[in-house]
């Protein structure tokens, strides 16, 4: 009887040792990369007409106080209107392009 109740103890014992759960944490790591397109700032006089006619065009009263370009002829502007301060980007056609 002895030997019964003692096989009875290991063996609940070892199904205990089975049933114990772990838990792990998993780090999970979000990496975010931003692409930031490199513009070189040129003199506003040196834009291409397009560029000019359109920003004068969209936004009447408009001044472009400063502009930059990008290697895919994309220009941002920066334009003030009255008393806001907008910018906005184009290609070299004149096109407004939403970024």
């Amino acid at each position: 009887m002895k030997k019964v109740v003692l096989s009875l103890a290991v063996l609940l014992g070892s199904f205990t040792t089975f049933a114990n759960t772990n838990t792990v944490e998993k780090n999970q790591q979000v990496l975010e990369i931003a692409v930031q397109e490199e513009y070189t700032e040129v003199a506003v006089d040196a834009l291409p007409d397009a560029v000019k006619s359109a920003v004068a065009t969209a936004m009447p009263g408009a001044v472009i106080e400063k502009a930059y370009t990008n290697e895919n002829q994309e220009y941002k502007l920066e334009v003030k209107v009255g008393e806001e301060s907008v910018t906005v980007y184009t290609d070299a056609a004149g096109t407004i392009i939403q970024k």
